[in-house]
């Protein structure tokens, strides 16, 4: 199963059976709104918090991807989830709620391709028969544990994003139709030696270019195999700088296959910067919108490599640089 140095190549290929995305109201403002499965107009959900809220997303989310595959909960053998809140809160209320047995992940803004990554394996090694893969974030709930609260008014420059308000839950099986998961690539932590939380798409983008270099030599295979290679949440500044270092170091990644789920949950004329980020961010768009258009037959090979960067508050007052990584996974759908 093991392909070169970090990548597993599935042969049962698991399935995706159901997904959900849910978001909140700038994400129903942007172009990929009818993607979603449910989109709220109120940030805090009627809860009387905004972390209390992204639980509720993530709650959401999954309890709508199981009753969409016509199963139970007590169908579902492992929930893999994490988030950005303080010990991935949101991810471990949520398990409580469930009540399925439960492993908490954190890769920052790769964890929605770190939980189906590992939720495939368990699948291909048979140590499971149905697992629920999650990840959620909430722009003020972030800001306020890594920036400043929104209510502050802080000026942000350029470079900064911003963090997507959505949960998006997927359950992978052994057995029936749908989406297939080929194959995963494990991503190594890259530090550039940035420190700046404001710039995290230039942090993240060496990590990208490391990861999906080390997927296409461990296959085998070039870039095109691929019809997209969507990374998770560079940004305007990371996307520009992925695509310069491929350059650089002669790989062929054609920009016309070549994109970022920040760039594609908003629209032009929506405020946010460089673009989206956050946990929610390549989940809703790879569990929304991407499997969609997979689905109408417009992919049948994506690459999705959701990035994070792994800086903490306690991090940052300690003036550490930025350690980021990213981690890939191959859809393949044939009708």
């Amino acid at each position: 199963m093991l392909r070169g140095h970090q990548t597993w190549e599935f042969k049962s290929k698991p399935v995706i059976i159901s997904t959900s995305v849910v978001g909140g109201p700038f994400e129903a403002q942007g172009p990929l709104a009818e993607d979603f499965d449910i989109l709220h107009g109120d940030l805090y959900l009627g809860q009387d918090s905004y972390e209390k809220a992204e639980k509720k997303m993530l709650e959401e989310a999954c309890e709508n991807a199981v009753e969409k595959a016509n199963l139970k909960k007590e169908d579902i053998q492992f929930f893999l989830s994490g988030d950005l809140l303080n010990q991935i809160t949101s991810s471990s209320f949520t398990a409580r709620t469930l009540s399925v047995p439960y492993i908490g992940l954190f890769g920052a803004c790769s964890t929605s391709m770190e939980s189906l990554a590992l939720g495939s394996l368990l699948i291909e090694s048979k140590a499971a028969g149905r697992v629920l893969c999650g990840a959620v974030s909430h722009n003020a709930a972030a800001e306020k544990q890594f920036r400043y609260p929104n209510e502050y008014g802080a000026q942000k420059p350029p470079t900064a994003q911003w963090t997507v308000t959505a949960a998006g839950a997927a359950i992978v099986s052994r057995k029936e139709k749908g989406p297939r998961v080929t194959s995963a690539t494990i991503g190594r932590v890259v530090d550039m030696g940035l420190s700046d939380p404001f710039n995290m798409g230039a942090a993240m983008a060496p990590a990208a270019v490391d990861t999906i270099t080390a997927h296409l030599r461990d296959l085998e295979i070039t870039a095109r195999y691929y019809d997209l290679i969507a990374t998770g949440d560079l940004g305007k500044v990371g996307h520009n700088i992925a695509a310069d270092l491929f350059k650089k170091h002669g790989i062929d990644v054609p920009g016309e296959i070549f994109t970022d789920c920040g760039l594609l949950i908003y629209s032009d004329d929506q405020c946010v910067f460089s673009g989206g980020s956050g946990c929610g961010c390549s989940a809703a768009v790879t569990y929304g919108h991407i499997l969609n258009r997979m689905k109408k037959g417009e992919f049948k090979k994506v690459l999705i490599v959701a990035t994070g960067a792994l800086l903490s508050p306690l991090t940052y007052q300690q003036k550490e640089s930025i350690p980021c990584i990213a981690h890939a996974v191959s859809i393949e759908y044939d009708q």
